[in-house]
C-alpha cells in the first residue's frame, strides 16, 4: 500500500510540474504583466521599478522556481482587473463552485445507477425505454442549451424557481454555504440539473451496459445454479461487479464538473470560480487564468489517487501494483 501510495504521489508531482511550467509560461509570455498592472500615464521608471520588483528581470528558470515556490504557499499574484490577491478571490469563489458540484454529482449518482440497474435488468420494459430516452436527450443537448428550457419553463413560465443567482447564503466564517437557506436550496436546483444531466445519462449507460455484460458471466449462471435470490444475484453479485468502472467515470467526471462548470455558472449567473475563470478570459487577467488551471489539475490529481485507491476496496483482485491479478 505504501509503495502504491509514494509512486501515485510521485506521479502527481510529475503532472504538477507539467502544468506549473504552462501556467507560468501563460504567466509569463502572454501579454506583458507590467502593462496590465499599470496606466498610460506611468512613467519608464516606474515601469522598470515594477518590473524589478516583480522578478521579471531574473532569467527564466528563476522566475519559474520562484513562481512555483509561491504557488506551493498559496500566493498566485494580484487580479490585474480586481486589485486584490488572486487566492483570496479563488476562496472567496470557491464554496459556490464545490456545493454546486456537489450537488450535481449526487444527482447524477443518485439517479443514474438506479436507472441504469433498472434498465439493465429489465430491458423490454417501457419505463425502460423511457429512461433511455431521456438519456439520449442529455447526451445530445448541449448544457447552455438545457439551462436556458429549464429556466423557460421553471422560472419565466411556472416561475416555481429563481433563473439566477446562488439565493441567500449563511456565512459560516470559514465557508458560506447556501444548503440553509430555502433560497439558497432553491437557486441549487436548476443550475444541478443542468451540469448533472449528462453524467447522470453517461452513469445511467455505463451501469446498463456492464450489468447486461456481467449477467452473462458463468459465475452468474452458477449463482442461479445454486438457489440463490434474484435480489442476491443482481444487488450481491452483478452490481458489485459493475463499480470500477462506474467509480472510474464518476471520479473523472467530478472533476469535470467541477472544470466545466464554467458554461453553468455563466447560463445562471452563478458566483463560482467557472464564471470569475470565464470574466479573467475577457480582461485577460493572466494571474486568475493561472491560478485557476493549477487549481483544477490539483483536483484531477486529487480525485485519480482516490480512485485508484477505491479499486482495491471494491474489486480485491486489482494488485496494488497496479496489474490485474
Amino acid at each position: 500500500m505504501v509503495a502504491f501510495i509514494v509512486r501515485r504521489i510521485a506521479q502527481a508531482i510529475l503532472v504538477m510540474l507539467v502544468v506549473s511550467l504552462i501556467s507560468f509560461t501563460m504567466f509569463r509570455f502572454v501579454g506583458d504583466p507590467v502593462n496590465q498592472m499599470v496606466g498610460i500615464e506611468t512613467t519608464p521608471a516606474e515601469r522598470a521599478e515594477l518590473r524589478e520588483r516583480l522578478g521579471l528581470n531574473e532569467p527564466v528558470p528563476v522566475q519559474f522556481v520562484a513562481f512555483i515556490k509561491k504557488a506551493a504557499e498559496g500566493d498566485f499574484g494580484v487580479s490585474y482587473q480586481f486589485k486584490q490577491p488572486v487566492a483570496e478571490l479563488l476562496a472567496a469563489r470557491l464554496p459556490a463552485t464545490l456545493e454546486l458540484s456537489l450537488v450535481s454529482a449526487l444527482f447524477a449518482l443518485l439517479i443514474g445507477i438506479p436507472m441504469g440497474v433498472y434498465t439493465g435488468l429489465r430491458r423490454d420494459h417501457w419505463l425502460s425505454k423511457l429512461f433511455l430516452t431521456v438519456s439520449l436527450v442529455g447526451i445530445s443537448l448541449p448544457p447552455f442549451l438545457i439551462g436556458i428550457l429549464l429556466i423557460f419553463v421553471f422560472a419565466v413560465n411556472l416561475q416555481w424557481l429563481p433563473s439566477f443567482g446562488r439565493g441567500q447564503v449563511v456565512d459560516l466564517g470559514f465557508w458560506t454555504t447556501g444548503f440553509l437557506t430555502v433560497s439558497g436550496l432553491k437557486a441549487l436546483i436548476l443550475p444541478a440539473i443542468t451540469l448533472g444531466l449528462f453524467q447522470m445519462t453517461l452513469i445511467m449507460r455505463l451501469v446498463r451496459a456492464e450489468m447486461l455484460e456481467v449477467l452473462r458471466a458463468d459465475y452468474i449462471r452458477f449463482a442461479r445454479a445454486r438457489g440463490l435470490t434474484a435480489r442476491a444475484i443482481n444487488f450481491g453479485h452483478a452490481l458489485k461487479n459493475t463499480l470500477v468502472p462506474v467509480i472510474t467515470i464518476t471520479g473523472l467526471q467530478l472533476g469535470s464538473v467541477i472544470a466545466f462548470a464554467i458554461v453553468t455558472e455563466t447560463v445562471f449567473q452563478w458566483p463560482g470560480m467557472g464564471l470569475l475563470f470565464l470574466q479573467a478570459v475577457q480582461n485577460v487577467d493572466i494571474p486568475i487564468m493561472a491560478a485557476y488551471l493549477l487549481m483544477i489539475a490539483a483536483l484531477f490529481v486529487i480525485i485519480n489517487l482516490i480512485v485508484d485507491l477505491l479499486y482495491v476496496a471494491v474489486d480485491p483482485r486489482i494488485r496494488l501494483s497496479g496489474r490485474p491479478a
